[in-house]
């Protein structure tokens, strides 16, 4: 199976041909032809130091609306945790994983009649993401 490498200036993602993507203002927004449902990234840079499995945590609560609990997670070289639920008729998966000084807030959302359907390729995909030049 051929893969296409989504490639920023920070990290880098495997995406299957089915999947496109496209830059927004203060994101990238990842897409399944079939239009299921859409995967979000944002990232954000710490001045100074990197950032802590408890400073993950606490802005991955602050950024979420999700009452889930979170769990750890890893994502390729990134780790931090991720939750899932429902608002408004969207099943929605959120993630806030890091390495080193960069933190990716990722939110993957779709109609709650389609949960579950991209849950496998969502994951595939996100297991390839690699800080940009470590692929």
């Amino acid at each position: 199976m051929s893969v296409n490498l989504l490639e920023t200036e920070w990290w880098t993602l495997q995406l299957p041909p089915e999947w496109w993507a496209d830059s927004e203002e203060d994101s990238i927004l990842i897409g399944d032809r079939d239009e299921v449902g859409c995967i979000e990234i944002s990232t954000l840079h710490k001045e100074k130091g990197d950032f802590s499995p408890e400073e993950v945590a606490g802005i991955a609560r602050e950024g979420s609306e999700l009452p889930e609990h979170w769990k750890s997670v890893k994502l390729g070289a990134y780790s931090g945790v991720t939750a899932e639920g429902e608002e408004e008729d969207m099943a929605i998966r959120e993630w806030c994983v890091a390495k080193g000084g960069m933190l990716l807030f990722i939110t993957y959302s779709c109609e709650s009649e389609h949960r579950g359907l991209d849950d496998a390729a969502v994951d595939a995909i996100l297991a390839t993401l690699s800080p940009a030049g470590e692929q």
